[in-house]
């Protein structure tokens, strides 16, 4: 079982040490986040919150049941009705329906809870895994796109919101 819950202040040292233990697993499929990240990551943090409480963006952790912070789902760049969904989730519980059940539950509240039309997401052509998680969660394939200047696709899967 897991829980999405909504980026908060006292998320940052649990998410700072996720990011970190994660980085070569992540640059192995999608670009690297450079040492400034981590470095400038409370400043940053404040950033993220910020775009969150204006609207602009809705970040989230993925917590498992002990209440360890286990991957991040997000909506960016909200705009008239339509978000980019980006999401991680760590090596140690990569393979396990993690990923698939977070972006699935993210799809529900992007319709219910942010009143989303259309979710957009893009990944590298070598992550095959996050190809896999979108397809199956009703992702289509819309076009090609550069990631961070690797090759990429882009995706798009509409919503049923509760307008």
């Amino acid at each position: 079982m897991l829980r999405l819950e909504r980026l908060r202040a006292d998320h940052a040292p649990a998410l700072l040490a996720f990011e970190r233990e994660n980085r070569e697993y992540f640059a192995r499929t999608v670009p690297d986040r450079g040492d400034a990240y981590f470095v400038e990551f409370a400043s940053r943090h404040r950033a993220l919150l910020a775009e969150q409480d204006a609207g602009v963006c809705h970040f989230h952790v993925v917590v498992d049941d002990e209440g360890e912070l286990i991957g991040r789902v997000n909506l960016m760049d909200v705009e008239d009705g339509d978000a980019e969904l980006g999401y991680r989730i760590g090596e140690r519980t990569a393979g396990r329906g993690v990923a698939t059940a977070a972006v699935e539950e993210m799809c529900r509240m992007a319709a219910t809870e942010y009143r989303l039309d259309t979710l957009t997401a893009v990944t590298t052509l070598d992550n095959v895994a996050s190809m896999t998680v979108l397809g199956r969660n009703g992702f289509t394939l819309v076009g090609d796109v550069a990631v961070g200047g690797r090759p990429g696709v882009r995706y798009r899967r509409g919503l049923v919101s509760a307008r």
